[in-house]
Parts: structure tokens; C-alpha cells; sequence
């Protein structure tokens, strides 16, 4: 699994844990609906102001965000 994919896969798990939708991360965000979609699919090279809004919208801070077994190596 690469790094896009453990990203949008953990953005989809906190996601699907707090039980929001895409859309609803979407207007908290002000990230695009299908840029979250493919985010969460692993096909988007996300940039670290993007990143800073997901996870922020996601009430999750980035250091317990990155400090997942999933993205050690």
C-alpha cells in the first residue's frame, strides 16, 4: 500500500468512525465532494494545505493523525 492509499484510507476510517459523510467532511473542509472521494480512494497527491483541512475538519490533530501503524514503515 502506498502513502496515498494509507492516507485516504485512514481519512475514510476516522470518517466513517465519527459518522459523517463525504459531504458533510466536504463543507467542514471546503475541500471538493470527488476530491475527498478519490482522496479516500488513494488516488490523489494531496498536499500538506489539504491535508492541514481534512484532518482538521476531522477534529483529529496531525501528530495523532500520523501516529498510526499504518503509516509506519
Amino acid at each position: 500500500m502506498n502513502i496515498k492509499e494509507k492516507f485516504g484510507l485512514k481519512v475514510k476510517q476516522l470518517r466513517e468512525e465519527k459518522g459523517k459523510s463525504i459531504e458533510y467532511l466536504a463543507n467542514i473542509s471546503n475541500v471538493d465532494r470527488n476530491y475527498i472521494s478519490d482522496i479516500e480512494k488513494g488516488k490523489r497527491n494531496v498536499s500538506i494545505t489539504i491535508i492541514e483541512k481534512i484532518v482538521h475538519a476531522l477534529d483529529v490533530d496531525l501528530v495523532t493523525f500520523f501516529n498510526d501503524k499504518n503509516f509506519k514503515r
